[in-house]
């Protein structure tokens, strides 16, 4: 986290920034800051939450953004509560280490955390951590390890740890080999709750790879004319780098993530339609019916297709192996260097290229531009590393009682 701290502070002689302190939920010290000029160069995101440093670090002077104001990409409301990055930070490592976390082991987790609230993806950021401490598999955990290794592969042992912790570690490891051989591909079972799957693969990216990642998972989807589970929701990603910001495609093969549904039946939200059924296979919006029950596939034929491909992917990662189910946790990295194909480097700019030509086509009335994959992500990261995270009041109490 230091390493985003010093870059925080050397926006301060760029940046005309404004801070002030407020009181935040039980008496916590939130903060935003308001940044009126930048240069390009800091426009760059980068590929995990950068900590806005707390007052004590800084001597920034100036206003909070009006909490009512209309720049804000996320609305303040009663049920809600805007915290600074350190503070979301804290409240997150004090909850995993309640759990029994390391502190290495929390930080790794706790950085994907923050990193998917910045860029817009709230369910799946300290949400998660109730939802890990509802697991009774935290119960028995080992070390990561390696189990066969080659010099271009390996399969690892999650010790049956979080995904946060196991599947970070893989892809450090994939990004080791294909810095020393050009090509590594890398599974590892034993682990479950990865994340975000665009988190890892962007790490891999920044270091100049093609990177595909998929995630098999426990039964959770009912297959097209199925009255019960017998598919993960499984995403799967891929990666390429650019000159500019990666290009990082993200989906999942469920109409909709496990975590979203057990954080709607924790606030009480109802799901929209054709999203899942309960647990006699009828259709249902109550989320804690289709907790019982599962969710359908996106995209009906072609999204079950997906699905079915990436959970035999992850039979390829020894998913079947600790617990001998047909389908279970897997996790995969095929790393590329381009430079295997494209010696002379050309790859990223054609990739920036191929981006500057999906964007340049004639627009529909209306539209103000195109977009590609993550570029959305991206954006609304930099913009609330100066704006603060907004979370459900009901999520960080929930949180703050877990620590007790």
């Amino acid at each position: 986290m230091e390493r985003f701290r010093a870059l925080a502070r050397s926006q301060r002689k760029f940046c005309k920034p404004s801070l002030r302190p407020k009181d935040g939920v039980n008496g916590r010290r939130t903060c935003v800051v308001r940044v009126s000029r930048c240069p390009r160069g800091l426009e760059r995101p980068v590929s995990v939450g950068i900590s806005l440093l707390p007052r004590h670090e800084t001597d920034m002077t100036t206003n909070l953004l009006d909490p009512q104001s209309t720049s804000l990409l996320d609305k303040d409301g009663p049920d809600t509560v805007r915290m600074s990055i350190p503070d979301a930070e804290a409240v997150g490592m004090k909850a995993l280490r309640a759990l029994g976390f390391s502190e290495e082991d929390a930080k790794i987790t706790v950085d994907q955390l923050i990193d998917n609230a910045l860029c817009g993806y709230r369910f799946t950021s300290l949400p998660r951590i109730l939802a890990i401490a509802e697991n009774k598999r935290i119960e028995h955990r080992a070390p990561v390890k390696i189990v066969h290794e080659t010099p271009l592969s390996a399969l690892m042992d999650g010790g049956n740890n979080v995904g946060y912790v196991s599947v970070y570690h893989a892809a450090q490891l994939a990004i080791k080999k294909a810095k020393a051989s050009g090509f590594a591909i890398v599974g590892v079972n034993n682990s479950y709750f990865s994340g975000r799957n665009a988190y890892y693969t962007e790490l891999v990216v920044k270091e100049g790879f093609v990177c595909v990642h998929v995630a098999s998972a426990m039964p959770r989807v009912v297959p097209p004319g199925g009255a019960q589970v017998a598919l993960g929701t499984n995403p799967m990603c891929l990666g390429f780098p650019t000159t500019k910001d990666p290009l990082i495609i993200d989906i999942g093969t469920a109409s909709m993530m496990w975590g979203d549904v057990g954080l709607h039946a924790h606030l009480g939200l109802p799901l929209p339609e054709g999203i899942g059924v309960d647990a006699n296979g009828k259709p249902s919006t109550d989320a804690a019916a289709v907790l019982e029950g599962g969710v359908v596939p996106f995209g009906g034929h072609k999204g079950y297709g997906l699905s079915l491909a990436v959970q035999a992917l992850g039979l390829l990662a020894g998913s079947s192996l600790p617990r001998n189910m047909p389908a279970d946790y897997g996790f995969v990295f095929l790393v590329i260097d381009p430079r295997t194909l494209q010696p002379g480097g050309e790859f990223e700019a054609q990739a920036t290229d191929l981006i500057n030509h999906l964007k340049s086509v004639r627009r529909q009335p209306g539209v103000d531009e195109i977009r590609v994959p993550s570029e959305r992500a991206f954006r609304e990261r930099r913009q609330r590393l100066t704006q603060g995270l907004v979370f459900d009041k009901k999520v960080i109490d929930s949180l703050e009682a877990l620590s007790q």
